[in-house]
């Protein structure tokens, strides 16, 4: 039998579009990060100059990020709008004032073009 908590925390979870969009933003900060010339080794410090990828700014960008704000381990346990906002405010400032590398969040209108552009 399902439990109040169980139906709060499924409507609460972020959607396949959240995180389509989320998925789309990691892409695209890895895109300006590369194209601005700031490798994971400059980002962090690294000893071998690797360049940004969706997997790469998901596990070392926004999980870190996620996991010190939030105490959440997995993008599952993200709440549908708050968490990922907070997430994401934190780390455009962090990474817009130390980089200067700014990539706004992808709008739904966004995801719709994209959709249909993937479907051609």
């Amino acid at each position: 039998m399902e439990t109040a908590k169980e139906t709060k925390k499924e409507k609460e979870q972020r959607t396949k579009r959240q995180n389509r969009a989320m998925h789309l933003y990691f892409t695209q900060l890895a895109e300006a990060l590369n194209d601005g010339g700031f490798t994971v080794q400059i980002v962090l410090k690294q000893k071998t100059d690797i360049d940004w990828n969706l997997d790469l700014v998901k596990n070392l960008l926004w999980r870190t990020a996620q996991q010190v704000i939030l105490h959440k381990n997995s993008t599952t346990e993200l709440n549908k709008q708050k968490d990922i906002d907070m997430v994401y405010e934190h780390l455009n400032r962090h990474i817009s004032e130390k980089w200067g590398v700014h990539v706004p969040f992808p709008s739904e209108e966004e995801m719709i073009e994209r959709a249909e552009l993937l479907e051609k």
